[in-house]
């Protein structure tokens, strides 16, 4: 049965088909088009099955369910758990964690079966501590580069709105914002590296994910694996343990 995977970001929503072997087709959209997505998904087949990460807000979910629910499918929304999928959580309260960095995390898991950083940049950044024994240590949250820019645009007088590009020394005030965000998210990456590195005794890959890569991809760790969604990819993965 064909499998339709959903992810609900904070931005934007990503979904794409899977047949049990391979991806068939994927798609996103900016979260203020909900109304598109009855035309978008027509054409996936009556009752297919669903599966969807949501970090938004029930609102969305609950259109979106109506969007499927015409079509005679109905959504497994997934929870954080304690353990899945080779993935255990050692978050305080499992269920207060990110179904979006629960879902990369076990996306993670299966790509990787080392130690690793699982990165995920959107919105907001993540940077997530996963052992060799499939152990999640904990994690990191920091605003994502748009975020970043907004806040110095919104909060200081003079620094301006202004879209800069990265440069190693900048030299005027919209490329150093532009820098300044770059460096931020890339220095927490190579800081959790190092010190996931001494927790594990041992070496430390990078998969990340994430609508931001195309930026940051050449300012993370040469040998970083970079997945398209890592998310949707953890999200096949409990739909076929489930």
């Amino acid at each position: 049965m064909q499998l339709l995977a959903i992810d609900v970001g904070n931005s934007r929503i990503k979904w794409a088909s899977h047949d049990g072997a391979r991806w068939l087709a994927r798609g996103a959209l900016d979260r203020g088009r909900l109304a598109d997505l009855e035309t978008i998904w027509g054409g996936f087949p009556a009752g297919c099955r669903v599966i969807g990460s949501n970090v938004a807000g029930r609102d969305v979910t609950e259109r979106i369910d109506a969007v499927l629910a015409a079509q005679g499918c109905a959504t497994q929304w997934i929870v954080s758990t304690r353990a899945q999928c080779g993935v255990r959580n050692l978050y305080g309260n499992p269920v207060q964690l990110g179904t979006d960095r629960w879902a990369a995390l076990i996306g993670a898991r299966s790509m990787e079966t080392g130690a690793c950083l699982v990165v995920g940049a959107g919105t907001a950044v993540t940077v997530d501590a996963l052992s060799e024994n499939g152990d999640f240590l904990g994690g990191i949250i920091l605003p994502g580069l748009r975020l970043m820019h907004e806040a110095l645009a919104r909060d200081t007088s003079r620094l301006g709105s202004d879209q800069g590009c990265y440069a190693a020394f900048p030299r005027n005030t919209a490329d150093a914002m532009a820098s300044g965000a770059i460096q931020a998210v890339a220095g927490a990456v190579e800081r959790m590296r190092v010190r996931l590195g001494a927790a594990v005794q041992g070496p430390v890959h990078v998969i990340a994910s994430g609508g931001s890569m195309d930026i940051l991809a050449p300012h993370l760790p040469a040998d970083a694996r970079l997945v398209e969604n890592l998310v949707l990819e953890g999200l096949v993965i409990i739909a076929a343990e489930s």
